[in-house]
């Protein structure tokens, strides 16, 4: 077997337990997964803003891709690239989200746009990536700088059906997928997680081969697809965990660090 040169996880859900904390356990598999020379990141739908207080306890010194991988930062928080989702593509999803009667957020590179101050998961989400919306009453001035547009709904069949249906509006002008069941981004074309993956890959001359992902999403598939070893967590759903070449335990039973263990010892180092 290859060895791992690189590690990628997602956060929510993987990295971080259901109440958004990191574990200690998380944190010193990480800081053992430096001291053995492999290198680590995170990719996530979170903007930049939400990922930024996981760079000092994780000791982050590769980029990081929010939005899905769509953007790439240093861990300071700079950009390293940048797409946006096409206007056209960001109007279209707009009126399909309102269609199916989901929350809409936009994302821009720093700041986060709610029409719906009272909407179901707006608590959850400043608690998430700690940092407050901005109230909007129109997201016109805002399409052509859209780095990602969420759809927030608690009816998860609902959301469901928006994802199919976006997808088949917005074809290869952009790309939406749940990253929770309660989530459907709709994030710039042609970048996902796994792109990120073989950024990250080249960026560091290894082969993709040598690379670990994990993850518990949809939006996870297209990382596992990419990398040489992929991980579903335990709280996966089931088609998540098909695609995958391990199943680790829950995000609740540090199934993270159980992952991370693995890997460590597979490299002779555990």
């Amino acid at each position: 077997m290859t060895p791992i040169s690189l590690v990628v996880s997602d956060v929510d859900g993987t990295l971080l337990t259901k109440d958004k904390t990191l574990t200690e356990r998380a944190r010193s598999a990480v800081h053992r997964l430096h001291q053995a020379g492999i290198g680590f990141t995170i990719t996530s739908s979170r903007p930049a803003i939400g990922m930024r207080f996981l760079i000092e306890p994780l000791a982050l010194w590769l980029p990081v891709g929010p939005f899905n991988g769509s953007s790439i930062v240093d861990p300071e928080m700079r950009p390293v690239e940048q797409h946006l989702i096409p206007p056209a593509a960001a109007e279209r999803s707009l009126k399909i989200l309102r269609d199916y009667g989901a929350d809409i957020w936009l994302f821009t590179t720093d700041e986060w746009l709610i029409d719906n101050p009272n909407g179901q998961y707006v608590a959850h989400e400043r608690h998430t990536i700690r940092s407050d919306p901005t109230i909007v009453t129109d997201f016109s001035p805002y399409l052509a700088s859209a780095c990602k547009i969420v759809g927030a709904s608690a009816d998860a069949a609902r959301l469901a059906a928006c994802e199919k249906a976006m997808q088949e509006a917005v074809g290869s002008e952009a790309t939406a997928v749940r990253s929770q069941t309660y989530y459907l981004d709709v994030t710039p074309p042609g970048f996902n997680k796994g792109t990120f993956v073989e950024f990250m890959a080249k960026r560091l001359g290894i082969s993709t081969d040598a690379v670990a992902t994990i993850g518990d999403m949809q939006n996870d598939l297209a990382m596992f697809r990419v990398s040489g070893t992929s991980i579903a967590m335990g709280n996966a759903a089931d088609n998540v965990k098909d695609e995958a070449t391990h199943v680790t335990g829950s995000n609740e039973q540090d199934g993270f660090a159980e992952a991370m263990e693995m890997i460590l010892k597979r490299n002779g180092v555990g």
